[in-house]
């Protein structure tokens, strides 16, 4: 049985925290870098170079890649043969959280109740998914899941399928009001014009 204290974990994932946010994986970097030589279409190239330009900003500033940083989930594979010391370790890993974006300067973006929407205002809790695994180690992964449609999305069923009919008796109306609207969704999935513009 191997011993791992707790604080190690939180060390961990508070600098898992910051490095995820501010530093793309090498082979993910240098593919996009290797796309922006090869595009041949000058919105998708300038989209490109502006995406090369701030993973470079972000590096030399110490910065994040993207403002919106999320909220962070962690993927946890404990051996079988750990034994957690000096503390809770699902505690432990949101104090890695707290730590990481309050000291890493993050975006701090996530609810504690999501009808009374109160910011923690220091990016916990955190969504830990758990494996146990053979052995006597400790692997973490930190993705931060951005929140741009959880901040803007509504769902709203729009009664017939006819989308004019529906828009003439009021359909969603969440067009008019948020292009990340399910509406406004569905109806580019479609291939139809919204018909409430």
């Amino acid at each position: 049985m191997r011993e791992v204290n707790v604080s190690k974990i939180t060390d961990a994932v508070k600098q898992l925290c910051i490095e995820t946010n501010r530093i793309l994986p090498a082979d993910l970097e240098e593919t996009i870098c290797k796309a922006c030589k090869t595009e041949t279409n000058d919105t998708g190239k300038a989209i490109l170079n502006d995406l090369c330009r701030n993973m470079d900003a972000a590096r030399e500033m110490q910065i994040p890649i993207c403002q919106d940083t999320g909220m962070a989930v962690v993927f946890v594979e404990v051996g079988q043969d750990v034994h957690f010391i000096g503390g809770d370790f699902e505690q432990a890993i949101h104090e890695g959280v707290r730590q990481g974006y309050v000291e890493g300067l993050l975006r701090l973006s996530v609810v504690g109740d999501p009808l009374e929407r109160k910011n923690t205002n220091d990016n916990t809790p955190a969504v830990i998914h758990t494996r146990i695994v053979q052995g006597d180690k400790v692997e973490l992964m930190v993705a931060p899941k951005g929140f741009g449609s959880e901040n803007m999305s509504r769902i709203k069923t729009i009664a017939t399928r006819d989308l004019n009919k529906s828009v003439q008796n009021g359909g969603c109306g969440e067009c008019q009001t948020s292009c990340q609207s399910a509406c406004k969704t569905s109806c580019g999935v479609a291939n139809q014009p919204c018909e409430k513009q």
